[in-house]
């Protein structure tokens, strides 16, 4: 498809490998969910990483996705080189939440300095690393009481909590809710039993 437009189109300059790009003024995007990825980088253009990184959490997508995609735009690739190792950062995070995910870890991934790390962090990310590790575990305990009937003592070693406490804790500071009462309002009942 793509080599088809650069044959019936030769004064357009087709470019492959990223899933959207930006020429000016113009946007195009490979399809569906690239757009979905372009308006992601439109807010993060327009409000910053954190509010990008907010309303992907809430659509519950990737703010870049993993997976060796090219996908940044002429502008977005111009991004420093810690920028990018951040985002993966992120994404390692995430598949990871049990694991101690402390600054020193974090950091050594990404070999920066605990405190360099920490720095570039809050700037990327607009919070700090031990909150994001905090939120990262309550949206992943948030899936398990919503899809699963493990046990809250199950989740909360899963999600990487010490303890069932600290993560009911954790519940009522970022969701001032607690692990039960989200589950009795959000879990979702197989389909065999609705």
């Amino acid at each position: 498809m793509r080599g088809e437009l650069a044959v019936r189109y030769p004064r357009v300059s087709v470019d492959p490998n990223p899933i959207w790009v930006q020429d000016g003024n113009i946007y195009t995007s490979a399809g569906i969910s690239a757009g979905i990825d372009l308006a992601l980088a439109w807010v993060e253009q327009d409000h910053g990483s954190a509010a990008a990184m907010k309303v992907a959490r809430e659509l519950v997508l990737f703010l870049r996705r993993p997976g060796g995609q090219d996908q940044f735009s002429a502008t977005l690739s111009a991004q420093a080189l810690e920028t990018k190792s951040i985002h993966e950062l992120q994404v390692w995070m995430a598949e990871n939440v049990d694991r101690k995910l402390a600054v020193e870890t974090l950091a050594h991934r990404v070999a920066m300095s605990p405190r360099n790390f920490a720095r570039v962090f809050r700037r990327e990310m607009g919070t700090t690393p031990s909150r994001y590790v905090l939120q990262l575990r309550v949206e992943a305990a948030r899936r398990l009481l919503e899809q699963t009937d493990k046990a809250p003592a199950q989740i909360s070693f899963a999600c990487g909590f010490s303890s069932v406490d600290l993560m009911r804790r954790a519940f009522r500071r970022l969701l001032g809710t607690t692990p039960g009462k989200y589950r009795g309002h959000f879990h979702r009942l197989p389909a065999s039993l609705c």
